[in-house]
């Protein structure tokens, strides 16, 4: 006798909508802690290569290239973050960040044995290529993991690794550069990459529900070249001081290929980034206030090292300990605004207030000068760490709230690629400024300084030398004060915006939204 599978009627009720995975609390911090791994790997890389430029460009004999080790990496890693979130929804978050794992690993194993400045070039680009993941997956696995009411304590953790990895890549990459050697600023992501491989295989298993679905080529395509044409104009504005012929073309190129990318994205069948996710009004607010936030707390971070060593004569390890105040002001207001959002407060009021004390910070640090106190420095960057822990997060929180969980990757990789891709652009334009203003005061300063180090001390080399340092000291604090300057209008535009950041209570369940029809695997 043959069995035969019988139908459901036609009328039968669809099945419920899968759950996620229930973690206990130990469980959540493994996960957690194997998620912070793998996205210091990617953190890390972006400031412990900083130390090493000098050494591995004089190894390799082409210091004239030393620059595109940072901006290969920094183009596919912001390029790659949208792409990430859209394929993770598709095929699942687990083995899309492992994969990002192993890609990071691999890349940095061919960046150690690079032997010329090109291949190192190019192996930094596959290593960006797994950044991509390695920075915007995590937040999006926690989404998965925690119920919104909840997420702010843990995501809170990710904002201070942000905050620790800013300020202990460089002291790591001096050690390494002075002790092994520069490769070693490559091979110690190996052994923290395989930790976190294992700790995700082993602990994290995540509902994906899967769905008939085409990656929209043509889409990546476009945004990636585009996001990269906008990049390479800027860096190339950072790093001469001005707008040159080539960057003019960059930067109209990559706008046109972005217009062509929003274009194709409202008709595309199964778009990289859908367009129906700016008709949510939360979404919108908060990649607007991604892009703001991030070019004021790039550009408020990225002199400070550089004040400090050049200014002040610190050294690279000491500069590391002095700005440790951002990292305690960061921990501080993000988990504490976390346990807050867990007992049920509004998200507003504290994205409201982050973006208020970023533009209170950015204000103190137009007051900078070159005898200023360490003990005045640590009060202005506290400031500014509470605004970068209440802005960064709670903003995360805010969307992930706002959108299907189908739409949990895209939407949060956004976020990430905003804040990424805003970062890019105002170091570059804040460091252009910085440049041109030192450069035009520059033989002014030189001219007082030494007339009045020849008054206190005789005319002879001594004197003439002192003036000289100094000199370019006062130039330097003039570029950066004058850069600080154009933050606070921008700062004040993220705070007008963030007024406008409705409230929508934190659900306390971390059911699937949507209703598809769909089978649903561990992965």
């Amino acid at each position: 006798m043959s069995s035969a599978t019988t139908a459901p009627p036609a009328n039968a009720p669809a099945p419920p909508p899968p759950r996620a995975v229930d973690y206990s609390h130990r469980q959540i911090l493994v996960i957690v802690s194997g998620l912070l791994l793998g996205m210091l790997l990617a953190a890390l890389d972006q400031t412990i290569v900083s130390t090493a430029l000098t050494r591995i460009s004089e190894d390799l004999h082409r210091t004239d290239l030393y620059s595109w080790v940072v901006t290969s990496y920094l183009l596919t890693s912001t390029a790659s973050t949208p792409l990430y979130g859209k394929i993770s929804d598709l095929f699942g978050r687990k083995r899309i960040f492992q994969f990002a794992i192993v890609l990071f690993l691999v890349g940095s194993t061919l960046a150690g044995v690079s032997q010329n400045m090109f291949q190192l070039i190019a192996f930094r680009a596959v290593q960006g290529l797994g950044a991509g993941g390695l920075m915007s997956l995590p937040l999006s696995i926690i989404g998965d993991v925690i119920p919104p009411r909840d997420r702010g304590r843990y995501q809170g953790y990710f904002a201070a690794m942000f905050g620790a990895a800013s300020v202990v890549g460089p002291l790591i990459g001096g050690f390494l550069v002075d002790g092994p050697g520069w490769r070693w600023v490559f091979y110690v992501n190996l052994p923290v990459g395989a930790i976190a491989l294992v700790v995700i295989n082993r602990v994290l298993k995540l509902d994906h529900i899967r769905r008939k679905a085409s990656i929209d080529w043509l889409g990546a395509i476009l945004l990636v070249t585009g996001v990269s044409g906008i990049l390479i104009g800027a860096s190339e504005v950072g790093n001469v001081g001005h707008v040159t012929t080539s960057a003019a073309i960059f930067f109209v190129g990559g706008a046109l290929l972005a217009a062509i990318f929003i274009l194709w994205e409202a008709h595309a069948a199964d778009p990289i980034l859908p367009l129906r996710l700016f008709r949510n009004d939360v979404f919108r607010i908060t990649t607007s206030l991604g892009l703001i936030m991030g070019a004021v707390m790039y550009g408020a971070v990225l002199f400070l090292p550089q004040y400090l060593q050049t200014v002040r004569g610190v050294s690279p390890t000491m500069s590391g300990l002095h700005l440790t105040p951002i990292l305690g002001g960061m921990l501080v207001a993000s988990i504490t605004a976390g346990r807050f959002l867990s007992r049920g407060a509004g998200y507003k009021k504290f994205v409201v207030f982050g973006a208020s004390m970023l533009l209170a910070g950015t204000y103190l640090l137009t007051l900078l000068r070159v005898d200023t106190s360490f003990w005045a420095l640590s009060g202005f960057i506290v400031i500014l760490g509470v605004g970068m822990g209440l802005s960064s997060q709670t903003t995360v929180v805010a969307t992930q709230n706002s959108v299907d969980r189908s739409d949990m990757g895209v939407a949060t990789s956004s976020i990430t690629f905003c804040r990424t891709l805003g970062g890019a652009i105002g170091a570059a334009v804040l460091g252009a400024i910085l440049i041109a203003r030192s450069r035009a005061t520059q033989a002014h300063e030189i001219a007082v300084a030494t007339k009045n180090a020849v008054a206190a001390h005789g005319n002879n080399a001594a004197s003439t030398a002192l003036g000289q340092s100094d000199g370019i000291k006062h130039a330097f604090v003039n570029g950066m004060t004058d850069a600080y300057l154009w933050t606070i209008p921008l700062a004040a535009v993220g705070l007008l915006v963030a007024l406008f950041l409705r409230e929508v209570d934190l659900r306390t369940s971390n059911r699937v939204d949507n209703r598809e029809t769909a089978a649903t695997s561990a992965v």
